[in-house]
């Protein structure tokens, strides 16, 4: 399965900056949700420069991956994000998933698992609890204030 990766790093020119776009970029996880081919947004800070932020997006194809950012919502909020200071490079990046395994062992029963695993099924298959114990691992969820989206693309 090839899988499209969009990986922008942004820095502001102030921190009023930054919390403008998080305004913004709290409403984009609403556009993506409704997307062909999107499955994964995450955004964090840099661990060793607080002024630098990483966005990395998860795509089924090139096309969709275009779409996004050919997306009128997109544009808009890119430049936007120019006007208000930002600072932002685009790195696009294929690349293709082969024997893709999930290694988990389970904290309560100690039950060792090894299978294979669909990224377009992300969400799903990290909800499967422990086969022998029935224990639920921990994941993240798309809350209102995070600034990660998943979707399992079907």
């Amino acid at each position: 399965m090839a899988i499209y990766l969009s990986m922008q790093r942004v820095r502001f020119s102030s921190p009023d900056g930054y919390e403008k776009f998080r305004t913004v970029f709290a409403d984009v996880r609403n556009h993506l949700r409704k997307l062909p081919g999107f499955m994964h947004l995450t955004w964090w800070t840099h661990p060793d420069d607080p002024g630098w932020y990483n966005e990395v997006s998860l795509w089924t194809s090139k096309q969709a991956l275009d779409d996004w950012h050919m997306n009128i919502y997109h544009k808009h909020a890119k430049t936007w994000a120019a006007q208000s200071g930002a600072i932002m490079e685009d790195i696009i990046t294929n690349f293709e998933l082969a024997g893709t395994r999930l290694l988990r062992i389970c904290p309560t029963c100690g039950q060792f698992q090894d299978k294979s695993y669909d990224l377009k099924r992300e969400q799903a298959v990290l909800a499967e609890p422990c086969p022998k114990c029935g224990f639920s691992f921990p994941r993240l969820e798309t809350t209102p204030t995070s600034f990660a989206v998943f979707k399992d693309v079907e």
